[in-house]
């Protein structure tokens, strides 16, 4: 199996992954900072906004069973692209929304998936998701992988994450793995 990588931001990073997890042909998905300037974030840091990381998931795919344009599909889904630096009551540029690309195909099928969602105006406001080529990835530390999985009954968890992750498999019903 071949496999492709993504890279996206769009809020906590705890949403994306459970979200993502969900959908057929992904392989694994795996919190992350991607976008700053500090050499060895740590989410302190990234969290207090001093490291210019974003939050981000990396997902590894199977492009013969999902493809990068149903991928940003599900993340326009489930997050608001149109509040830059902002995803409900999280505020800082570490929870912007942004395609981070690995090759121009990517590049290119998000600025056209970009458009065409622009052009449809869904949100009412146009999508500010940064489209922007990826950098070093650095994992998040262990205690977040996975986090709503071990943890469901946390308040975040439940009042944020739930609802993001049971959008994806309502809008993706046909795209999930078999349980």
């Amino acid at each position: 199996m071949t496999q492709a990588v993504a890279t996206l931001a769009g809020g906590c990073f705890w949403c994306l992954e459970a979200a993502f997890e969900q959908l057929d042909g992904v392989v694994s998905v795996l919190p992350g900072y991607m976008g700053g300037h500090d050499p060895a974030p740590t989410y302190e840091a990234v969290c207090r906004g001093d490291s210019g990381h974003a939050e981000v998931v990396q997902i590894a795919f199977d492009p013969a069973k999902i493809d990068f344009a149903t991928l940003l599909m599900a993340f326009f889904a489930i997050h608001d692209p149109t509040t830059p630096n902002r995803q409900g009551h999280d505020v800082g540029t570490q929870y912007r929304s942004a395609i981070f690309f690995h090759d121009a195909a990517q590049q290119a099928t998000a600025q056209a998936v970009i458009a065409r969602l622009n052009g449809e105006n869904l949100w009412g406001a146009p999508i500010v998701t940064e489209v922007t080529p990826a950098d070093r990835f650095f994992v998040a530390e262990e205690y977040h992988h996975q986090y709503f999985r071990r943890n469901p009954y946390h308040g975040y968890c439940m009042a944020v994450v739930a609802p993001k992750a049971q959008k994806l498999r309502k809008l993706f019903a046909d795209r999930l793995k078999a349980a």
